[in-house]
């Protein structure tokens, strides 16, 4: 039966040669990201867990300023959050992340067709994800991936002309406003626009 001592000393010499791996595995560089995104930008993304920024730009922490929420829109405290970000930090470009296959623009387009509530605060996305929806209606074709891009393009729109701190931030070419749509399953980002 080992005794306490070898213990200890097998843990403490298994302990070094892990942290002699895991420092040497962090000397090697890292692969290029695909999505290549400057870290002076902000996010508004969804809170969908396939979608994270961080991942998707292959960042850092303190790379990037996000903020998420299903259906990835511009309410009250997105705002608020985003002004912080522009009139605090100086982050010169905001980015709006949809993603494909967004359960929260798939609820409102369900909840919109079968005119039936959705329960709890749900309603409240699907009152700030429904004119993109109803926007898209009578489009045909992907009414889901036509209603996330609309999603996309109509919070840029209202970050853009959002008063006093983001409209005039872009009227003076300090700040720029721009859509994406993360894709899946490559885990690339179209812009949209």
């Amino acid at each position: 039966m080992p005794s306490r001592r070898r213990f200890l000393l097998a843990a403490s010499t298994m302990g070094v040669m892990l942290t002699r791996a895991a420092g040497a595995k962090e000397t090697k560089t890292p692969p290029k990201p695909g999505n290549v995104l400057s870290p002076d930008a902000a996010i508004l993304s969804c809170a969908d867990s396939r979608i994270a920024p961080e991942y998707a730009f292959d960042s850092g922490r303190g790379d990037l300023f996000v903020c998420r929420v299903a259906g990835n829109f511009a309410d009250e405290d997105m705002i608020a959050s985003m002004e912080y970000a522009v009139a605090v930090l100086a982050v010169p470009l905001i980015l709006v992340l949809g993603h494909e296959g967004c359960g929260a623009v798939d609820a409102t387009i369900k909840s919109l067709k079968d005119d039936k509530e959705l329960p709890g605060h749900m309603p409240s996305l699907v009152e700030a994800i429904a004119p993109a929806v109803k926007a898209v209606s009578k489009q045909g074709g992907d009414t889901l991936g036509n209603a996330i891009r609309q999603n996309v393009i109509d919070n840029v729109a209202k970050l853009k002309s959002t008063t006093p701190l983001l409209s005039a931030a872009v009227e003076q070419s300090k700040l720029k406003v721009v859509g994406g749509i993360y894709r899946l399953g490559d885990g690339k980002v179209g812009l949209v626009g």
